[in-house]
């Protein structure tokens, strides 16, 4: 992790992601990760450890509520008649910071390899349990959460998910 760089460390235990700058805590959001708990193997549903990078970002200027489906916008906005129409979609929204793992063996290349396994920060409903483990693998955060992180990180951004 270089100094003066954002870093974004996220507590999987805690089901809570700290923004730092220099050691210095600028942001702290309350986020919900896999329901299936916590590993790196592809297929899984759960969210996967160590050391990341943010390797895309994804949605800048979209509205809040956007929702992307294959990491492409699909003209929709979130709304809770949206949400009863198509109950079972996993729903992205907002903005998308799609991470790539750093470690080899741990969470890059093979099965474990998180950017193959598309492994996002990205916002979520408002009738989604934040605090509490209930995602597909993914990091999910308050849209409004999202679009302040997207906001303050780059392409490079180092990402820290461990519990």
């Amino acid at each position: 992790m270089q100094a003066g760089n954002p870093e974004i460390h996220i507590d999987l235990r805690r089901q809570r992601l700290r923004l730092l700058r220099e050691g210095r805590t600028l942001h702290d959001f309350a986020v919900s990760s896999g329901a299936n708990g916590i590993g790196e193997i592809q297929g899984s549903g759960m969210t996967p450890r160590g050391l990341h990078v943010v390797r895309a970002r994804i949605g800048a200027g979209a509205p809040g509520g956007s929702v992307f489906r294959g990491r492409r916008a699909t003209g929709e906005v979130w709304s809770p008649e949206l949400h009863a129409a198509y109950p079972q979609r996993d729903w992205i929204l907002t903005r998308i910071l799609w991470l790539s793992g750093l470690e080899r063996g741990r969470n890059r290349l093979g099965c474990v390899d998180t950017f193959r396994r598309y492994i996002y920060l990205h916002g979520a409903p408002s009738v989604c349990a934040l605090g509490t483990p209930g995602s597909h693998g993914c990091v999910r955060m308050a849209n409004d959460d999202i679009i302040a992180l997207f906001d303050q990180v780059t392409v490079g951004t180092c990402v820290l998910l461990h519990e």
